[in-house]
């Protein structure tokens, strides 16, 4: 490979890189953005009383099924998972979302009213819960019983 081809190729590389350069800068000013504009509602969900009631009747829903419903903050999101059912809440620029998913599938989406009772947001979701422990406990069943032939 002569000179000349080696600093052609040099150069195209150059100029790639900087090509994405430019469009991360402009990803990141998209992002930072974005979480400036979600900034109000996660401060909101973060330290509103009703955050604290959805997580209290969360907990004591679980009790009542004999299911542990893990809280945890994921940055500005506050996701409640259990038996790989998981809730989160996702603060954006228009307010907070609640996610629905199973596993990594989102199921489905719903704005929070944080003028409602929060019991309303447990009682959606409780059956999806129920659903996944009666199915645990079918499997855990037809296992015993290959297990005990």
């Amino acid at each position: 490979m002569s000179f000349l081809d080696n600093l052609e190729n040099n150069l195209k590389a150059l100029e790639s890189r900087d090509m994405g350069g430019i469009a991360d800068n402009g990803s990141r000013e998209e992002e930072r953005s974005r979480a400036k504009a979600a900034a109000p509602w996660a401060e909101r969900l973060k330290h509103d009383p009703w955050t604290q009631q959805l997580m209290q009747q969360m907990t004591r829903a679980g009790f009542q099924r004999r299911t542990k419903v893990n809280l945890v903050w994921l940055g500005t999101t506050l996701r409640m998972e259990a038996r790989g059912q998981k809730l989160e809440l996702r603060p954006g620029a228009g307010g907070v979302v609640a996610v629905y998913l199973r596993g990594v599938e989102e199921l489905k989406r719903e704005p929070v009213d944080f003028k409602e009772d929060p019991q309303k947001l447990v009682a959606r979701w409780m059956p999806a819960i129920e659903a996944q422990k009666k199915i645990d406990e079918q499997e855990a069943a037809r296992v015993a019983a290959e297990v005990a032939e």
